[in-house]
């Protein structure tokens, strides 16, 4: 296997502190350069076809301030299994205490999911964070995108002069009347 180069400038880290609740492997990246480091199940779990479940990973966290840990899927479970987070990102705040846990659907419409104790479920980002200074204004600046929400920049099956250019778009309005884009029924 080649050699990988070492990036040029290292990569900032940031200390986390850390408190096992179950004997299980402490979260790790899997690779070089990799943004997520693994969460593991601390518990068996079977997911029924179309359910949720929040699942437990044995993992309490102390992040410091100005940080927070997002909870993102799988992508090999996503595909291989269809098993997601529910609510992707899930936000860990720097003054949470308590375990983390991981809000779990098995998308599959047909098989359920079986974890084992130990499996690896889902992802932990940790990234710096601003804190926002909502300040009130009468009016808000121009941009080129003006107040173009979803959908407004086109999708899968849409064609851009079907755009209404409102914040909402058409595409609700047609799923209402029981049409879909792309010329399917």
């Amino acid at each position: 296997m080649p050699e990988v180069p070492e990036p040029d400038e290292p990569v900032e880290q940031v200390d986390v502190g850390l408190r096992l609740l179950e004997d299980l492997p402490v979260p790790a990246y899997a690779h070089p350069g990799d943004a997520g480091a693994d969460l593991h199940s601390a518990e068996d779990v079977v997911l029924a076809p179309g359910t949720r479940r929040l699942v437990r990973t044995g993992v309490a966290l102390a992040l410091p301030e100005g940080y927070a840990g997002f909870v993102h899927p799988r992508s090999g479970l996503a595909h291989r299994h269809g098993l997601t987070v529910v609510n992707a990102p899930g936000t860990i705040d720097a003054g949470y205490r308590g375990e983390v846990c991981v809000n779990l659907l098995n998308t599959d419409a047909a098989l359920p999911v079986r974890i084992a104790r130990g499996d690896r479920i889902a992802q932990l980002v940790v990234q710096r964070v601003a804190r926002a200074r909502f300040v009130l204004a009468d009016d808000l600046p121009a941009s080129v995108r003006g107040t173009g929400g979803h959908g407004s920049t086109g999708g899968i099956g849409s064609d851009d002069d079907e755009t209404t250019g409102t914040a909402t778009g058409d595409s609700h309005d047609a799923r209402a009347a029981g049409v879909r884009r792309g010329g399917h029924a």
